[in-house]
Formats: structure tokens, C-alpha cells, sequence
């Protein structure tokens, strides 16, 4: 979710879901440790419970972010071992440390002496020529035993040579089964699963064999599908009634960052898909995308696009 999973989007998925985890786009250790912190892993007070998401595979590095991040606030630090990206494989780090489960151990240890925050791994099933069943295995005993408090697996391979990373996302096949057997064979370490998640029927159909879901793609096209996730996950009331109630809800926060000197279409673009599927959603995606782009773009033009979706419901969408 590099691009897309910023502090904007996330302040946006929050008034939508209090209490579902919300992750940031993978940051490197460097980045954290010599980087413009503000910018690249500030976040709103609104976001908790938030993870801060680290790529890299150099254990000393790795502690040195992880305590960056969990001194600035985050409640979780989550190592990512599943991207499958050129410029991911190139840093060594991401999907291409499936093949070296003892290195990533080393980095989980040294994460969790580091903080007192769940530190946890994200990964895939396997890459390329591995024998998932058997690479999954050895990956999670090694991270498991280091400490990880859990994992979380996209379940399928990442073919880091002959696929691009977008072919990543949707080529190699599902294997669902692979990842509810590695639940039942570390029964008291939660296992969270991701790929493929489309709505929260399915989710809930997951939840009978793993401890939670993570939603990638489909949360952030279609936004308004968290806007269940409390009642139907967690047994808590949604925090909005509508789409409406959403956006109204979400422009003090736009309010405060313009103030702070953010432009609209950094925060806007995040919002483009709340209406997907109803009418009015063209005339909503139109202004959002063109108008605030202008020169001084304020929330006037929010609502001027919620305007057109309530006024003029029957454009098609």
C-alpha cells in the first residue's frame, strides 16, 4: 500500500472504524532513522490504534526505527517481509527475506529488546520455487521464536522473478488453506490474513479459522465498506450512519491540516471512493479530483461535491 496508506488516508479509514488497526505505508529503517520523521512517519492523535509498517534487514537499524516509532506514539511495529517491489528487492528487504527466515529472526529479536510494543511480520506464503508449506513453516517458527507477537501472511507466493509487482497482486493463486493450517499449528500466536478480502462476508468466514483480516485494495477503493467492520467484527456500534455523516465528520481534520499549510488534493484523493457504486459517485470523483487541485482549495469544495451527490443522485455513476 506504498502511495497510499498515508496519515490523510488514515485519518479518513478512522472516522470510518474506531476500532480496527490501521498500518502505514512501509517506511525504511534509514528513512526513520535519517529522514524527515515529521513527514514521513507523523501521525494524528485520531489514528490509534495505528502500526508504523518498517522495511529493511539490517537488525541494528531495524531497533534503532522501531524505537523512533514507538517512542513517537505508535502502538505497534510491523516488519515487512511481503512486498514483492524492484526497488524493495534491490535494499534487501521486503518479500525477498522469505528466503532467509533466520536473518528476519535476528531482526525480530533485536526489534523487540528494543520496545515495549507489539513488534510483528508481515509476509507471503512463499516466494518463487519454495514449497509454500514448507517455507511458510520454517519462516513463522523462526519469527515466532523470536518473539514476533504475530503474523500476518498474504497467502499467496511472491514470484519476484517473471511477474511485476502489480502481477504480484493478483497472479499467483490464493491459498487460503495454507494459511488457516499454519493458525492450527501455532495455536496461541495470532495469525491475521490477507489477499484477495473483498467484503466483510468473507472476512467473517475467515475469522472462524484465524484471528483477524487484513484489508488492503478493497478498503481504500471502496472506503465505505469499514464503515461496518465495528458492528460486524468487534460488536461495537459504526461510528457513522452514512456517507454523509462520513464526510461531514472527517472536515475538521481536513480544517486543521489546511490551517497547517497541507493542500486539499493530498487529502481529497483518499476520499474519491467513498461513494463507489451509488448515484452521484461521477459527480463526487469529478470536483474531488479537479477542483482540489486549485489554488487555495478549501473544505467549500467537499462539500460542494456532497452537494452534487445529494442533490443530483440519479447521475450515473
Amino acid at each position: 500500500m506504498m502511495d497510499w496508506t498515508d496519515r490523510h488516508c488514515r485519518a479518513f479509514h478512522r472516522v470510518l472504524t474506531r476500532h480496527a488497526t490501521l498500518y502505514t505505508e512501509m517506511v525504511t529503517a534509514d528513512a526513520v532513522i535519517h529522514g524527515e520523521r515529521a513527514r514521513l512517519i507523523g501521525f494524528d492523535a485520531c489514528e490509534h490504534p495505528v502500526a508504523l509498517q518498517l522495511g529493511g534487514s539490517d537488525p541494528a537499524r531495524l531497533a534503532e526505527a522501531a524505537a523512533v516509532g514507538a517512542a513517537v506514539g505508535y502502538d505497534e511495529i510491523n516488519l515487512n517481509c511481503g512486498c514483492p517491489s524492484d526497488r524493495v528487492q534491490s535494499g534487501r528487504f521486503g518479500a525477498c527475506l522469505m528466503a532467509e527466515p533466520e536473518l528476519v529472526a535476528e531482526c525480530v529479536g533485536a526489534m523487540k529488546r528494543a520496545v515495549d510494543v507489539p513488534v510483528t511480520v508481515k509476509c507471503r506464503i512463499g516466494i518463487d520455487d519454495q514449497d509454500s508449506e514448507q517455507a511458510l513453516a520454517a519462516f513463522a517458527d523462526a519469527v515466532i521464536g523470536a518473539g514476533s507477537n504475530a503474523l500476518i501472511v498474504h497467502a499467496r507466493k511472491a514470484w519476484l522473478q517473471g511477474l511485476s509487482p502489480r502481477q504480484n497482486r493478483d497472479v499467483p493463486p490464493l491459498d487460503y488453506a495454507r494459511v488457516y493450517r499454519l493458525k492450527q499449528a501455532h495455536p496461541d500466536v495470532p495469525i491475521v490474513i490477507n489477499g484477495g478480502i473483498t467484503d466483510l462476508d468473507r472476512a467473517q468466514e475467515h475469522l472462524a479459522h484465524v484471528d483477524g483480516v487484513m484489508l488492503g485494495r478493497a478498503a481504500y477503493q471502496n472506503p465505505w465498506l469499514l464503515a461496518d467492520v465495528d458492528w460486524c467484527v468487534f460488536g461495537a456500534p459504526n461510528p457513522v450512519a452514512s456517507r454523509e455523516d462520513a464526510v461531514l465528520a472527517m472536515l475538521p481534520y481536513v480544517e486543521a491540516q489546511l490551517a497547517g499549510g497541507e493542500r486539499l488534493n493530498r487529502i481529497a484523493r483518499h476520499m474519491i471512493g467513498l461513494f463507489q457504486g451509488v448515484p452521484g459517485a461521477r459527480a463526487w470523483r469529478r470536483i474531488l479530483t479537479v477542483d482540489s487541485l486549485k489554488e487555495g482549495a478549501g473544505v467549500e469544495v467537499i462539500l460542494a461535491a456532497l452537494e452534487q451527490v445529494t442533490r443530483h443522485g440519479r447521475v450515473a455513476a
